[in-house]
């Protein structure tokens, strides 16, 4: 084999294990349905983890907003003997806060399935 094609294949594979890691489950998060969202969520931290501008576009009534890419500074703004609800869009950047916040020693946890544009309850709009 040349040496062009076993860089590629290895850069290949680094690639293809970085992506497997970046999206695998968090373990020690739980995911919770609507209904299980909005039946506890008044005695919980709610995180819309979304950037300002998404936030400001709509949010559930009660979620602060600490987007992903702040989470590392701020996370100390959370308290760790109180639930945490977690929520993006989707599910990509709670699953990435929810990372940040285990390896801070957070272990309360809870993400909406299906994120905001799945969410059907009010909204807040700033």
């Amino acid at each position: 084999m040349e040496t062009s094609t076993i860089i590629t294949i290895v850069l290949w594979v680094a690639l293809i294990a970085y992506i497997a890691w970046r999206f695998m489950p968090v373990k020690g998060i739980t995911k919770l349905s609507q209904e299980e969202f909005r039946a506890n969520y008044r005695k919980a931290q709610i995180v819309d983890v979304r950037e300002t501008q998404e936030f400001k576009g709509g949010h559930i009534i009660g979620a602060r907003n600490i987007p992903v890419s702040q989470m590392k500074m701020r996370a100390k703004e959370l308290r760790k003997d109180m639930p945490i609800y977690l929520y993006c869009q989707g599910n990509m950047r709670s699953s990435q806060a929810a990372k940040v916040l285990k390896k801070a020693g957070y272990t309360n946890l809870y993400q909406l399935k299906g994120g905001f544009k799945q969410w059907t309850g009010k909204v807040k709009r700033s």
